[in-house]
């Protein structure tokens, strides 16, 4: 290959690596632009499903339930704290059992 490039007219030599740095700029500036496309294409979905979202109906269907979460949630945040030994227990076992 070096063989080819040290045989080739200088001037043949330059406009090839021209050529193939046009194409690289152009290769790249297609993915660029591709990707901000693709960002503001997802940011614009975003805000789409969340206006969405914002109208439907099945929202307020869904608040008894999170209602009725709420008291358990109170149950387990009142819950005494577990001793260190039983925790460390665990999480050995638990490495042990990773590890098998």
């Amino acid at each position: 290959m070096l063989t080819l490039l040290t045989n080739m007219p200088r001037e043949e030599l330059i406009a090839q690596l021209y050529d193939g740095l046009v194409l690289m700029v152009l290769g790249m500036g297609t993915v660029f632009l591709f990707l901000v496309i693709l960002i503001y294409a997802s940011k614009l979905m975003s805000r789409i499903c969340m206006n969405l979202d914002k109208n439907h109906p099945a929202k307020a269907a869904s608040a008894p339930q999170a209602k009725a979460a709420a008291p358990v949630q109170q149950k387990v945040a009142s819950a005494p704290a577990t001793d260190d030994a039983s925790v460390a227990a665990a999480i050995a076992a638990a490495w042990d059992k990773s590890k098998n």
